[in-house]
């Protein structure tokens, strides 16, 4: 069969975690162009606006800034002899404009000024179908802790049994995660600032050509670009890019912590989970593999890399630096893809998660009662004192492992213990805390 995609396209092949999301879309080589064209047609219509320029050249501008009009791949090849893609393209698009207006492209701006609010644009349109994803999860989230709000299970800590909680209880906490998730990578977005200082961050030529206020140019530059307007040029005050890191970063692990906690419990000893639609497997029929949990953890693990490095980038030397805002390219852009992918990911695993309350309760027994030994110990602590009820419930739980028994024939022999309700006192569903409570007031966030 004969391959549709061109050469050198970067389909995703080997990147499951983001493959045709719409990550994917609105962070190619494509969607890149698409911004650096739009960051110079705003550039230019800022100037029009405030009489700089004239508005012809605003309109030709913008109409020769048509993706459909470059190619990719020449402007890839001619990108190494100026170390950026903007020097090329204003070559060209200056050429697409004409001899009248084409002196306008450009104009009082260097190519930071461009690759850098073009990066914003790529930034606040690859989060939006982030953010539309995340809603997906969190609603899907708080259904199921509404719904299990009271569901029994095991709380696990050091792999081990703890003592119970509730299946609510965790989907609340994973949902608590990725409105976390949600409130950084809004406040991040609508943020995003364009990028405007000229050769060295002074605004120099824009003064030359006759710019009063910065800030108006600025502010008339961010209007046009829909992007925030900074207080300040940021060649090297890399905060937007170190922002949008942090955010990202916290988002991937958030989700990853979902992805964690279903891959443990949907092993097949444990069987309390399941996703809704299980990969299968080259060489094993019976197999449904966890897939959407495998590629959140694997986007998890690979997201904390790429921030460091888009972090190391903000030791910038001088007023442009020689490699740290170039390194920041790709690591970013593989950050909106995998955080891209994760969400979309993430969403449909929540949508279609399977709960087995039936083997939640199968393991609450697993250990004869055990489990709440805190709580019986607790509840002959009057009688007894702390420290005496301690030494019994240890000495009982050793007994239990050794003889095979349940805690509660074993309680059953004890003096200590005659009056007690012994089978509401060891039933782990029972002794839950404020799980309840807890979910409650979790879902109360909006």
């Amino acid at each position: 069969m004969t391959s549709t995609s061109p050469p050198y396209a970067d389909t995703g092949l080997l990147a499951p975690e983001w493959a045709l999301s719409a990550a994917a879309s609105e962070t190619g080589d494509h969607a890149y162009l698409r911004a650096l064209l739009d960051a110079e047609a705003a550039l230019t219509r800022a100037q029009a606006g405030l009489g700089l320029v004239p508005d012809g050249a605003a309109a030709a501008v913008t109409e020769a800034a048509d993706p459909a009009g470059f190619g990719i791949r020449s402007l890839a090849a001619r990108t190494p002899a100026g170390g950026n893609p903007v020097i090329p393209l204003v070559a060209d698009l200056t050429a697409a404009v004409g001899e009248e207006y084409g002196p306008y492209v450009h104009r009082g701006a260097t190519s930071q000024d461009i690759m850098d609010t073009a990066t914003m644009l790529v930034a606040a349109r690859a989060l939006a179908p982030v953010l539309a994803d995340l809603g997906r999860t969190e609603r899907a989230l708080a259904g199921l802790a509404s719904e299990h709000r009271d569901t029994p299970m095991p709380g696990r800590t050091l792999t081990q049994h703890a003592v119970p909680t509730t299946f609510g209880l965790k989907a609340a906490g994973w949902r608590a995660l990725v409105l976390d998730a949600r409130d950084r990578i809004t406040r991040v977005r609508d943020t995003l600032p364009v990028q405007l200082g000229g050769a060295a961050g002074t605004l120099a030529a824009f003064q030359a050509y006759g710019a009063g206020d910065p800030a108006d140019l600025t502010q008339a530059y961010a209007r046009e670009a829909g992007l925030a307007a900074p207080a300040l040029p940021w060649h090297t005050l890399r905060t937007p890019v170190a922002d949008l890191a942090g955010c990202l970063a916290f988002a991937a692990g958030a989700l990853g912590k979902l992805a964690a906690d279903v891959l443990t419990l949907s092993r097949t000893e444990i069987g309390e989970l399941a996703e809704g639609s299980g990969g299968g497997s080259s060489a094993m029929p019976h197999k449904a593999n966890p897939v959407r949990s495998t590629l959140l953890a694997a986007a998890a693990r690979r997201a904390p890399q790429l921030a460091a490095t888009l972090y190391g980038c903000l030791a910038a030397e001088d007023e442009r630096p020689a490699g740290a805002w170039h390194a920041e390219w790709e690591p970013l852009r593989d950050l909106l893809r995998l955080v891209g992918g994760a969400s979309a990911h993430a969403a449909a695993l929540a949508e279609g998660l399977r709960v087995h309350p039936a083997a939640m309760r199968q393991n609450l027994d697993a250990t004869g009662g055990l489990i709440v030994s805190e709580r019986i110990s607790a509840a002959l602590a009057p009688a007894l004192g702390r420290a005496r009820s301690k030494e019994l419930l240890a000495q009982l739980a050793r007994r239990a492992h050794e003889e095979n028994r349940p805690l509660r024939e074993l309680l059953a022999e004890l003096d200590e213990s005659k009056d007690a309700d012994l089978d509401e006192l060891t039933d782990p569903a029972h002794y839950t805390g404020f799980a309840g409570f807890l979910t409650d007031r979790a879902l109360e966030r909006r």
